[in-house]
Order: C-alpha cells, then structure tokens, then sequence
C-alpha cells in the first residue's frame, strides 16, 4: 500500500484554499451571511466526497450540475460580497501599496547609508584625534539649539562631517545638528550639563554632550581631542564606546526613528 506524501505544491495548494475560504468567510460574517457560508461549505465538502473519495458517477454527475448552476446563482446572490473580496486584494498589490513599500525600503536603505557615514566620520576623527561633537535628534524639536548655529541642511557625508570638524575651521567649534536624514546645523551652542558627578576626564564637549541629553531625547555623540576616544550620551547619561558598539546604537536609534 502506498504511503500518501504531501508535496511543495500540495502545501502551497492548501494554503492558498485556506486564504480564500478565511476572506470569505470575515466577508460574509460582516454582512450577516456566515450561516451561508457554513452551508457551502458543508456541500462542497459533500460534493467532494461523493465525487471524488466514493466515486459515485450518477451523484457526482448531480453534484456536478448543482455545482455549474448554482455557482451563478452564488455570483448574482453574493455580488455585492464579491465586489468586496477582489477590491480587499486589489488594494494589497495596489499601486499605492507597491509606492509604500517601495518608500520604505528606499527610506531604510537611506538611513542605513547614514549611520555608516556617521560611523566612518567618527572612526577616522577618532584615529587623527579631532575633536567633534554631533547631535542626532530623535522625536524632540531641536530647533532652539539649531537656529544659535550656522544652516546647512546637507547630505550626511562621512567627508563632510571630518571637514567640518577639521581644526581652525569656521564650523569646527560647537556641536553639529542631524536631524531628518540631514546634516542641519553646525556650530551650534548646547546648554551644558552642571552635573557634578561627572568624571573630571570629561570636557566642555561631554559636558555639553550630557547637558543636551539631559534636557531632550537625543543622542550626542562626542569624539576626544585628547585621547580620540568615542563616547555616547543618551537618557541623561554618557559613556564610552567601541567603534562597533556606536554602529549598534546608531542602527537601533536612527533606523527605528
């Protein structure tokens, strides 16, 4: 005797027919016809067996014509429901369905572009020690510390951000401002955190990193010009990190905003 086997096809096959039959069904309990439903579904089931498991030729061939009838009367009872279902799947594969999506991975693959370039900046400001001090905002308005500074709305660039801190130029001294995807403001002035419990290594630059997680959501990264070591202030706290501990933060921070 032979083993029965399901294949790949009979799988998907199943599936398919267990999606159809649970949007009809949620289509026809919202417009009251479940009881219909159930009806169907007991003489498909019956017509299944008859013609298929017992074989009965002459039943089969009354079922069969029931089937080819009343499936017509089904469409004309039920056009309203139909409508309903293939409108429910055309506006899954809509157009504007398709545009979504399509956005929200362009928009993902953008903000992991960011975080890269932000990592880049910081590993070689860390390596040439060059101070810097960069401000992602999150869900709080940042424009009060944004206006004391210079507009930018720029690209994130790993280039850009190590020219803006290069020492002796104009925008290096002061914090930049990310927000939206975008390098906003530079040189920018942030309240400084009278903490007194930090660590005396910390300078103007991890105070002022501090201070502005402290009084907001976002998140302040800081590059020392002393040891160029990266530290992290987030939820009123600062500490250092490795350069692949500040990707994680960054992943977690900029591609769930």
């Amino acid at each position: 005797m032979m083993g029965f086997q399901i294949g790949f096809k009979d799988i998907i096959d199943i599936l398919l027919v267990a999606i159809i039959l649970y949007e009809t069904f949620r289509i026809l309990k919202r417009s009251g016809a479940v009881n219909v439903f159930w009806g169907i579904l007991a003489f498909i089931l019956a017509w299944f067996i008859v013609s298929y498991v017992l074989a009965l030729e002459l039943s089969g061939a009354l079922f069969d014509r029931i089937i080819s009838v009343g499936a017509i009367a089904l469409i004309v009872i039920f056009q309203d429901e139909i409508r309903l279902f293939f409108s429910r799947i055309g506006s899954r594969f809509s157009l504007d369905a398709i545009h979504r999506s399509l956005h929200t991975n362009k928009q993902q693959k953008a903000d992991e572009h960011n975080v890269m370039q932000i990592v880049l900046a910081c590993k070689h400001m860390a390596k040439q020690k060059t101070g810097a001090l960069i401000v992602i905002s999150h869900g709080q308005d940042l424009r009060e510390y944004a206006e004391s500074g210079e507009l930018l709305d720029a690209t994130i660039s790993a280039r850009l951000i190590e020219n803006i801190f290069f020492k002796n130029t104009p925008l290096h001294d002061g914090a930049l401002i990310i927000t939206k995807g975008k390098l906003h403001s530079a040189a920018c002035i942030l309240p400084v955190s009278k903490n007194t419990t930090i660590p005396q290594r910390y300078g103007l630059r991890h105070r002022a990193a501090l201070g502005i997680a402290e009084k907001t959501d976002a998140l302040a990264i800081v590059v020392s010009e002393e040891t160029g070591n990266i530290s992290v202030a987030m939820n009123e706290q600062i500490h250092n990190v490795k350069i692949d501990e500040l990707e994680q933060i960054l992943s977690k921070e900029m591609l769930s905003n």
